[in-house]
């Protein structure tokens, strides 16, 4: 096992020790820092926007694109963020993840989400070490079930590593809005850190109940597929801006369908997933600009249903 990330947190105590903002990052953020957002469970707060891998970062072995993948992620961390999520669903990304952790040093700040992605509760704990090898660190800030799969049984097992202090925070997932009411009822039994799920400007179904319930239940939300994969910036692009975008600091699409996400207050973090480093500081720099208020966040609604 090569020798992964330093000083990891140990629980809400070590939370107040190295301060709320995480380790290696000062306790308040500059002003052009990303926006900032507590996990319910713990008060640690991770920057609004992280970085997704879901088909970016399967790059095989190509050295050229591991590079170029590398590059993303090092500019994501010069730019105030933190959290990288992956799965063993997304083909070579876990890999690439590692190669690029590699190179930089194993960033303090780094915060590591990944997935539990098996039909078979007795995969399990070989795929968490497997995940754990390919990422090249010690403890997984964040494990998720995948879409629900096997969930109970994977929850247990979560739960155990987590005791034993291997993991920091258990999660379950979602997307493309499917199985909302089982996952709502998950949310409502099983005490959890995460759920994440499917949230944008177009489907706005978890503000019913998935949302709220979160809030309620003080169980921290990311936000898969901002973008729907590309197709909402794809279907805006040749629309003009509305004209009240220049109001909250939007100087693209991007970064109005963005701010309309993270703007939401259940929402903790959102994982628009890129293959380009201007893209990530895009992404980033609409984390760290004004936030659209309820009465905007409407109004941004309902330009985009007219369109």
């Amino acid at each position: 096992m090569r020798v992964g990330r330093r000083g990891f947190l140990q629980g809400a105590g070590a939370v107040a020790a190295f301060g709320v903002a995480g380790i290696g990052r000062p306790a308040v953020a500059a002003a052009n820092d990303p926006l900032l957002r507590a996990i319910p469970s713990t008060g640690e707060k991770l920057p609004v926007v992280g970085l997704g891998s879901w088909i970016t970062f399967n790059v095989g072995n190509d050295p050229v694109l591991l590079d170029e993948s590398a590059d993303v992620v090092s500019t994501f961390f010069a730019n105030g963020g933190r959290m990288i999520d992956s799965s063993p669903m997304y083909g070579s990304s876990q890999n690439t993840i590692g190669y690029a952790l590699k190179k930089l040093g194993y960033p303090d700040n780094s915060f590591a989400a990944d997935k539990i992605w098996t039909a078979s509760p007795g995969e399990g704990p070989e795929q968490f070490a497997q995940t754990r090898s390919l990422w090249g660190v010690e403890r997984m800030d964040l494990m998720q079930i995948h879409n629900l799969l096997s969930w109970r049984e994977h929850l247990d097992m979560l739960n155990g590593l987590k005791a034993a202090g291997r993991i920091r925070y258990v999660g379950i997932t979602t997307s493309h809005g499917r199985r909302h009411q089982e996952l709502e009822r998950i949310m409502t039994e099983h005490p959890l850190d995460f759920v994440q799920l499917t949230y944008n400007v177009m489907d706005r179904e978890p503000e019913q109940r998935l949302l709220p319930l979160a809030r309620e239940r003080g169980i921290a939300v990311i936000v898969n597929r901002p973008y729907r994969r590309g197709e909402l910036i794809s279907r805006f692009s040749g629309e003009a801006l509305p004209p009240f975008a220049e109001d909250i600091g939007a100087t693209s699409w991007a970064q109005l369908l963005l701010k309309f996400i993270i703007a939401h207050p259940a929402v903790t973090c959102a994982i628009p997933a890129t293959t380009k480093t201007e893209h990530v500081k895009e992404n980033l720099e609409a984390a760290a600009g004004p936030l659209p208020d309820a009465a905007t966040r409407q109004k941004i609604i309902d330009y985009v249903d007219q369109l």
